[in-house]
């Protein structure tokens, strides 16, 4: 049988290389993954890790990891308070720098995630997706990915999508490191952390109009 050049990469390069960068990745920031661990724990108590099913590739669920960012603040009603409220000053940080998401390096070991693919989303917006938006679960989500270097949080869901398909449609090996050294980028610049409307991105509520792959 034989494979195009992306199709080569994709199939035996691509999670070999996933694994390998996600070690040295571990390795090299097991001091700061330390510290964060026991900021976190002074600064918003336990758990010190947020624990969310996500789906993954061809829509299997998984537990992914990330560094706690929000308080357990509920109103009168036992009801958690709005995510503006329960952002704290150092959550914001760790979600501005990133640092939040560096526990996804375990997921990225384990194999439920990618360094590079689209962003795992919410478990309830399976239903919602359309069918050019489900290709999304095509390919392992990733640590980052083309929506988060062509405006993350700060770009509309259709916008989000359309750029996951794209991923899809084109992966490469120079494509991937490309991504990886514009989010190295992005996290130093702290660009597109935040919605316009919401303290994070607001949720998805579904499709008004169907998107092709057109």
């Amino acid at each position: 049988m034989k494979y195009s050049k992306s199709g080569f990469y994709r199939r035996f390069i691509k999670r070999p290389m996933d694994f390998m960068l996600s070690c040295i990745a571990i390795l090299a920031l097991s001091l700061v993954l330390l510290i964060v661990a026991l900021l976190v724990r002074v600064k918003l108590g336990s758990p010190v890790l947020f624990k969310q099913r996500r789906p993954g590739l061809n829509e299997k669920i998984f537990m992914m990891y990330k560094f706690r960012t929000m308080t357990d603040e509920k109103d009168e009603n036992g009801e958690l308070l709005p995510d503006s409220v329960r952002l704290t000053k150092f959550g914001k940080f760790l979600r501005s720098t990133s640092l939040d998401e560096l526990p996804e390096l375990l997921n990225i070991l384990k194999g439920d995630m990618s360094i590079i693919g689209p962003r795992p989303l919410l478990e309830q917006y399976l239903p919602l997706y359309n069918e050019h938006q489900r290709r999304r679960h095509e390919v392992r989500p990733g640590l980052s990915g083309l929506a988060q270097v062509n405006g993350r949080n700060a770009i509309s869901w259709v916008q989000k999508f359309n750029l996951d398909v794209e991923y899809v449609n084109n992966i490469s090996f120079l494509g991937d490191w490309k991504i990886i050294f514009l989010t190295i980028k992005k996290v130093f610049i702290r660009e597109g952390i935040s919605s316009d409307i919401a303290a994070t991105m607001e949720l998805f509520k579904g499709n008004e109009v169907e998107i092709t792959d057109e």
